[in-house]
């Protein structure tokens, strides 16, 4: 069984550097161009994904509209389980005003600010559910930055703590030993001819 994680496209609040949670923000038009872009690279590669699930948040959902379409493949439903951690009060704020605010530690003072437990808690549990079908299924999950760090973190631990880059593609294989990374946050196809095309 394999597994892909993408991080959603670029939005005007990922360029201003804002933090945006579980806010609802859509993609901008770069961003809807990198999911073009890996659309097309998985396009000329080997057919591998049998459906594509989202976070129910509009900038990974329209990610994923675009691959699944591409890819002539079903886009299941989205999952409100597989939406970014919640920043709570300091969802919209630069990090200058998080800090400003609360400090350098603003993440131990913010009201709704979401623990790793209870974001690894739901996440696994949609992993759980895709393993326990009776007919294995590989599927591309299309989510957010911090969620897949964290989901990452806990699925592969011998794997290099870095940020997940917008569009990235990571890829993970489901062995007696636990999962295996097979490929982990790529964006060669944003530096390719394919995001040109």
């Amino acid at each position: 069984m394999l597994i892909g994680f993408v991080r959603h496209g670029q939005t005007d609040w990922n360029v201003e550097g804002r933090i945006q949670g579980q806010t609802d923000i859509p993609l901008n038009n770069e961003g809807i161009s990198q999911a073009h872009a890996l659309a097309a690279r998985l396009q000329s590669e080997d057919k591998i994904w049998d459906a594509v699930l989202s976070s129910d948040l509009i900038r990974a959902r329209h990610s994923a509209e675009i691959i699944a379409g591409s890819l002539g493949i079903p886009l299941l439903d989205g999952d409100s389980r597989l939406r970014e951690r919640s920043f709570g009060e300091a969802e919209g704020l630069l990090r200058s005003e998080r800090e400003q605010r609360w400090g350098e530690n603003w993440m131990d003072c913010v009201q709704g600010y979401e623990t790793d437990e209870l974001l690894q808690n739901r996440g696994i549990q949609v992993i759980e559910e895709l393993q326990n079908k009776s007919e294995p299924t590989n599927v591309l999950i299309v989510s957010h930055g911090a969620f897949l760090a964290q989901m990452l973190g806990m699925l592969c631990p011998k794997l290099q703590d870095e940020r997940i880059l917008n569009l990235s593609y990571t890829i993970i294989k489901r062995e007696e030993a636990g999962w295996q990374p097979l490929l982990h946050n790529c964006t060669l196809h944003l530096s390719s001819s394919l995001s040109r095309e």
